[in-house]
């Protein structure tokens, strides 16, 4: 069979994580050929993969974002659009009504024009807009709020205009980009599409806006209405939608997702893989791990901010931030000042290491989210039998505390963005050698209990050959 991943910032640019999650299961899957529709950022990860490729992918198809910056139109032309047409648009663009995907790509993959930006300069496109600004935005100025739409949309009018190569099944592992591109190839190739929502795509979009200095007040229901809507898209595509834990499914539904739809399969470790990792040094320091990308959405300078309380209590302790930090330069500078502005001491950036080179050697690990789905690093992390302190964001505290198995706690839960709980759970467990044992066995136990890799890629393996079918494997075969 030949499966399409499409994958946005992600795999195979970015390690650990999402990433790692995809590339376990083409790894454990050689049976099967794989294409990686590959979404990034910029253009200058063309080509900068993190991982070896496996010999069953048979093809990357790379594209970027940041293409709209490129894209030129022609002015004032007139494309005759039908009005069911007008309708989708504007509903895509903020408006009222659902929108009709079909609609959209069939408008924006015909020729009728060359390149999106000459749709985007038409008379067409300044009706619909001025239209929208009439009713919603009457205060705001009409080239302010074009050129806004225009950066919003651009790059997924040129995502859409891609051609998706032909698979037997499609799966996108995330909303958004990913999502939508999924419910083209469906629409294109007529094959079925599964979608894996990890974190809830659109709930992080609206933290992270919400949060932004780049998008003004005014604008940012705009931008958080257009990630729902790309949500939408993908929801109502996908044959089957996978999460990984049941408060995820209720939000899915929350957001308009049909529950016949959707599965729970957790993910899972190998704690095999980690039997022989170090044992902790024999001597006083405390060691405090986090495996984690220096980004945003991790929430670094909560973590600095926890690790000031701990250092006040515990002087011996060191903290470990074990992750790529060229992902936000910006960021990791800002967290780097922290640091000298606090006078923060022994606070190690490691970059990316191989994870298992440290992990035995951490006393606690840290994770400081203010989104995660179910994360592997708490995954990995409990199987090394590691006691953990995480913020109570996507499953962890389900990790941690479990659902009624009769396992005692693998750690302690703090609320997001709490730097002083976060501080005091850190020092509870750093002041308690005993506390720490039993909460790692507890940890090691839940995993070894209900998050087996190989019940992981069973569940996916399944449905693979479920939706896929062995007809359309053999026809891919002979071709």
């Amino acid at each position: 069979m030949k499966i399409c991943i499409i994958a946005e910032g992600s795999y195979p640019y970015i390690t650990g994580g999402v990433s790692s999650w995809i590339h376990s299961i083409i790894t454990r899957m050689p049976e099967h050929q794989f294409i990686i529709y590959a979404i990034g950022a910029h253009s200058k990860q063309k080509g900068q993969y993190k991982y070896k490729l496996p010999a069953n992918i048979v093809e990357v198809k790379e594209i970027f974002l940041d293409a709209y910056m490129y894209e030129e139109g022609e002015w004032g032309r007139r494309f005759r659009l039908t009005n069911s047409k007008k309708k989708d648009i504007r509903a895509l663009l903020g408006g009222e009504g659902d929108v009709n995907w079909s609609n959209i790509f069939n408008l924006l993959r015909s020729n009728k024009f060359e390149r999106v930006a000459d749709f985007l300069s038409s008379k067409d496109y300044f009706d619909i807009l001025e239209d929208i600004c009439r009713t919603d935005f009457n205060l705001v100025p009409f080239t302010e709020m074009f050129w806004t739409v225009r950066s919003m949309i651009l790059p997924l009018f040129l995502t859409i205009r891609h051609e998706v190569p032909q698979a037997d099944l499609y799966h996108s592992v995330s909303t958004g980009y990913a999502g939508v591109v999924g419910a083209l190839a469906k629409h294109v190739h007529e094959k079925p599409l599964i979608l894996t929502e990890h974190g809830i795509y659109s709930r992080e979009r609206e933290e992270e806006i919400i949060k932004a200095d780049w998008v003004k007040g005014y604008f940012k229901d705009l931008w958080i209405e257009y990630f729902y809507r790309l949500s939408s898209c993908a929801y109502e595509s996908s044959d089957r939608v996978i999460t990984l834990f049941s408060r995820n499914k209720e939000i899915e539904i929350e957001l308009g997702c049909d529950p016949d739809k959707i599965s729970i399969i957790p993910n899972g470790v190998n704690t095999e893989d980690y039997k022989d990792i170090s044992a902790i040094p024999d001597d006083d320091i405390i060691r405090i791990g986090a495996v984690v990308r220096v980004v945003p959405i991790k929430d670094i300078k909560t973590m600095l901010q926890s690790f000031l309380i701990v250092k006040r209590e515990v002087p011996n302790a060191e903290l470990y931030i074990m992750g790529p930090i060229e992902e936000d330069d910006e960021y990791y500078s800002e967290c780097l000042s922290m640091v000298k502005t606090l006078e923060l001491e022994d606070v190690h950036f490691t970059g990316e290491v191989n994870i298992k080179d440290y992990l035995g050697r951490m006393d606690i690990l840290l994770l400081t989210s203010i989104s995660e789905g179910q994360p592997l690093a708490v995954l990995e992390g409990m199987a090394c039998a590691k006691p953990f302190v995480t913020t109570n964001v996507g499953s962890c505290k389900e990790l941690l505390t479990g659902l009624g198995d009769g396992i005692g706690p693998a750690g302690l839960v703090a609320p997001v963005m709490h730097y002083e709980q976060i501080g005091q759970a850190l020092i509870q467990l750093s002041k308690d050698s005993n506390l720490r044992e039993e909460m790692g066995r507890n940890g090691l136990e839940r995993v070894q209990r209900h998050y087996k890799h190989k019940d992981f890629i069973t569940s996916y393996r399944h449905l693979y050959q479920t939706l896929g079918g062995v007809r359309g494997w053999q026809e891919s075969a002979s071709s």
